[in-house]
């Protein structure tokens, strides 16, 4: 199983050295970790809130290339059957569902049957689809002698995409069926996974997509296969490298295809933003048979140049990610009091909930909810500022968000510093005009 890790290494490593912190089955020594930890604390105290600075700014150029800070980075969750924002494909986009699939599959496989009979071939006939076979017990087996990403393999080979805001990963249940073409007999079969991995970054336009596919039994003419396949990208994108040549299938051997796109969206001028989605398509091979075949597509893909105070584009996943702050963490007044505006006055944004808060980036309607609700007239008493929820940076803020909202006299350091946090959220999520997030009180 050494050659999956060392594939999934190679595809985070191509996407350029400074990715290498991202990859997902790489691990940071003690003191690296140490460092990162250290340069995000820097940043954090050093960056000033987003809508203060230029359209372009040197500073946040530099700084949305650090890791993210762990309590930024989202943790991963299922795509849905629906598009979870209003920016994403028209269509809702969906995992492979094997049960359905299985019975188009049963009707396409015996076509090819009558087809081929109809020619008068002698060949086998063989037809890949989706299975929904083997055991759980069986499947987790599988891949837990697989390396792959804890957030992926914790939730089995259950065919679907797990994904945060630059990570997709699903391990899907396929199978092979081998038929007489004279009777339609099974000559062999075999049960495979598909290990699909896509990988983004927040401050380049370049993404990539990794199929893996690992043998787990077989027999009769579904042994000694060979696997090929190819890939295409619709939408804002183009394929730059496509690699997923013939390779033999069995117990210790995987065939891997890897492949890599650029968005096809403008860098020039400031505020373009598009979707691409890659789909592989693979076939399984043997002497004179050659299988039907089989596709996968990713979740969608978001690649922008529309982030506020960076000139650098970057590729964004499906995913609506949340801010987090602690009331026993370095914010506690505005933790406190953003849990007491999410849950007595039953405001939006909370956690667990699909009542989203939207960024607003114009700083003429920023300054307008933020006059809305502390206006220069309230009184400060010493060492406090006036604290808006929602954010005057979301729709849902108190000019904008029909007028309800909640303010509180609070710690002015707590309230200037949990501000900069927010920033670095919006920064490092490449959080653009009217992209969705919520806040989790922890």
């Amino acid at each position: 199983m050494a050659a999956g890790a060392a594939s999934l290494a190679l595809l985070a490593s191509c996407l350029g050295a400074a990715q290498a912190n991202e990859a997902p089955t790489s691990s940071l020594a003690a003191g690296a970790a140490q460092a990162i930890a250290d340069a995000a604390a820097t940043a954090e105290d050093s960056v000033p809130a987003l809508e203060d600075l230029d359209e372009s700014s040197q500073e946040l150029d530099d700084d949305i290339s650090l890791p993210v800070p762990e309590a930024l980075e989202g943790e991963p969750t299922p795509v849905p059957e629906t598009p979870i924002s209003e920016e994403l494909a028209k269509e809702p986009f969906t995992a492979p569902d094997p049960a359905e699939s299985t019975a188009d599959a049963d009707a396409k496989c015996q076509a090819r049957l009558e087809a081929a009979m109809a020619r008068g071939d002698d060949a086998p006939v063989s037809c890949a689809s989706w299975s929904t076979g083997m055991s759980v017990a069986e499947l987790r087996a599988a891949v837990g002698a697989w390396p792959t990403p804890d957030w992926c393999d914790d939730n089995g080979a259950n065919g679907k995409w797990y994904v945060n805001r630059f990570k997709a990963c699903g391990i899907f249940p396929a199978k092979l069926n081998v038929h007489d073409v004279r009777t339609g007999k099974l000559l062999g079969s075999m049960d495979y996974l598909v290990r699909a991995y896509a990988y983004g970054k927040r401050d380049i336009k370049t993404w990539a997509y990794q199929v893996e596919l690992m043998e787990l039994s077989s027999w009769g003419a579904a042994r000694g296969l060979r696997a090929n396949g190819s890939v295409k990208c619709a939408g804002k994108c183009k394929v730059t490298e496509s690699t997923f040549p013939s390779q033999a299938m069995g117990g210790s051997k995987e065939a891997v295809g890897q492949f890599f796109f650029d968005t096809t969206i403008k860098t020039t001028p400031k505020g373009d933003k598009g979707e691409g989605q890659a789909t592989a398509a693979w076939r399984f091979t043997k002497g004179a048979y050659v299988s039907n075949e089989l596709t996968l597509p990713t979740p969608p893909v978001r690649c922008d140049n529309a982030l506020p105070g960076t000139s650098k584009p970057g590729c964004v996943m499906p995913y609506i990610p949340e801010m987090a702050y602690a009331k026993n963490g370095e914010y506690p007044e505005l933790a406190k009091h953003i849990e007491y505006a999410q849950t007595t006055k039953n405001l939006p944004g909370k956690h667990g909930t699909k009542r989203y808060l939207t960024r607003l980036t114009d700083k003429a309607k920023i300054k307008a909810n933020r006059n809305t609700a502390c206006p220069s007239s309230l009184e400060r008493p010493p060492g406090q500022q006036c604290d808006e929820y929602p954010f005057a940076s979301t729709w849902q803020g108190a000019k904008y968000g029909g007028g309800d909202f909640s303010r509180r006299m609070i710690n002015g350091k707590q309230n200037e510093d949990g501000g900069k946090a927010l920033s670095l959220f919006y920064l490092y999520n490449r959080i653009i005009e009217k992209d969705k997030f919520l806040v989790w009180i922890k």
